[in-house]
């Protein structure tokens, strides 16, 4: 007799466990990433059956025009797009830019005293064997620019409550120059900032999904100060999602810090969004030589990194004709 028959289980049991366990690992949904003003032009893509949504990117400086008065219809529009489709849309909120050019945040931030300029510069990588280039990162650790932030992101929250299916913040890594510094910037205050604007976020969203970057924090490696044990921690508690800007599966930098904190919080947190951007596909798989492929994106981010939904370049290869 066989041996399993013994115990009284069969074929068609074990096939139904495996069946069953199966279905509890869901598959990610597919987003496009793009940034404000290109949604319609990716109109063909979005109307796909297999994807769920668009994740747009909104500067500081679209959304509020003048101090306190905001202008909110690029959001509409998209709002407005998605809706008819039937699809989602998550908004980030941007407030680190990747240019020399791109300083965009308010003018009254910028010229106002009490902000102290707003924006310090930052040296950026744009991809795998790209020469080195910088941006601006806006000065979150003053109290004045934060303060004025946060007014921002409760404005949103007024509006698009409930209606946009997502909101995320950018991404933690910064590179400045902290030697030459003169704006009060020091690492636990880059870190408590960051930790009070999505603590803002995430009280004045109640009901859409609130999701923070995170890849890097300055002055950190492999949790040395436990800056990504503390915001994974609270976010598990919270009701936060998390998320980062690249998919690279298993790179040496990612998996020294926040990469093993998303492995261990699987099923832990409220959501996890995680893109595949411009510069991600830049990378090569170093087994094959060659860039990454879809299969090998996803088969990262949910079997390890443990997403439920992946925000790709419209410049993705497979979603092209």
């Amino acid at each position: 007799m066989n041996t399993l028959a013994i115990f009284g289980i069969t074929a068609a049991t074990i096939f139904g466990l495996a069946t069953a366990i199966a279905g509890n690992v869901q598959a990610a949904e597919n987003f496009i990433y793009t940034g404000n003003g290109d949604l319609a032009a990716a109109a063909a893509i979005l109307e796909r059956p297999d994807i769920a949504g668009a994740q747009v990117v909104y500067n500081w400086r679209a959304l509020e025009p003048k101090k306190g008065e905001y202008d909110f219809s690029a959001i509409e529009r998209d709002l407005e797009q998605t809706g008819k489709l039937g699809k989602k849309l998550f908004i980030q909120v941007q407030d680190r830019f990747f240019s020399p050019e791109a300083r965009n945040i308010p003018d009254y931030v910028l010229e106002g005293a009490e902000y102290g300029g707003g924006l310090v510069p930052q040296l950026d990588n744009p991809g795998e064997g790209k020469a080195e280039a910088y941006g601006w990162t806006t000065m979150q650790w003053n109290p004045a620019v934060r303060a004025r932030y946060q007014e921002l992101l409760k404005a949103l929250a007024t509006r698009f409550d409930g209606q946009v299916y997502g909101v995320n913040l950018p991404e933690t890594a910064i590179d400045i120059d902290m030697k030459a510094d003169q704006t009060g910037f020091s690492c636990d205050a880059y870190f408590d900032a960051e930790l009070e604007n999505l603590t803002t976020a995430r009280q004045a969203f109640s009901t859409s999904k609130v999701v923070q970057y995170v890849n890097f924090w300055p002055c950190e490696w492999e949790n040395d100060h436990n800056y990504m044990g503390r915001l994974f921690e609270r976010a598990a508690a919270s009701g936060i999602g998390l998320g980062g800007p690249d998919i690279v599966p298993y790179r040496k930098g990612q998996m020294k810090n926040s990469y093993p904190f998303f492995n261990q919080y699987r099923g832990k947190l409220d959501f996890v969004g995680m893109a595949v951007q411009e510069p991600t596909l830049t990378y090569k798989n170093d087994k094959t030589g060659k860039p990454f492929t879809k299969d090998e994106f996803t088969a990262f981010a949910t079997d390890y990194l443990g997403v439920d939904a992946i925000f790709w370049s419209v410049e993705s290869p497979w979603l092209k004709p």
